[in-house]
């Protein structure tokens, strides 16, 4: 799978979904940091990658359906320290392989992870 890292997460999570064989670039490695949401939406659909953000507007699935992008995974935190963010990366990268992410919303946070399609 192919996947675009956001800008508001470090980038030790290329590094985990890379681990597990997955194409991950980063937006700062495509020079898109500072680019609002709807151009890196935009990106995301014309390059067929799923985004991997903390930025909770893309949980809004009225601006964002799931059905027009390769999927979304929005992190929802409490804590915003690496090492907790990593472990929610890592959750995540888990569940690929049981669960289908095409045009879907993954919300991942400490407890569960709800997926809206």
């Amino acid at each position: 799978m192919k996947f675009k890292i956001d800008e508001n997460l470090p980038t030790e999570c290329v590094e985990i979904l890379r681990q597990a064989d997955h194409d991950a670039q980063t937006v700062c490695e495509e020079g898109l940091q500072g680019k609002t949401d709807a151009v890196i939406g935009h990106v995301c659909q014309d390059e067929e990658r799923i985004l991997v953000t903390l930025d909770r507007g893309f949980s809004d699935i009225r601006t964002y359906p799931p059905s027009e992008y390769p999927g979304i995974i929005a992190l929802n935190v409490k804590q915003q320290d690496k090492t907790h963010i990593l472990a929610l990366v890592r959750r995540a990268v888990e569940l690929l392989g049981t669960h289908a992410i095409r045009n879907s919303l993954w919300v991942v946070d400490e407890n569960r992870v709800r997926i809206r399609q």
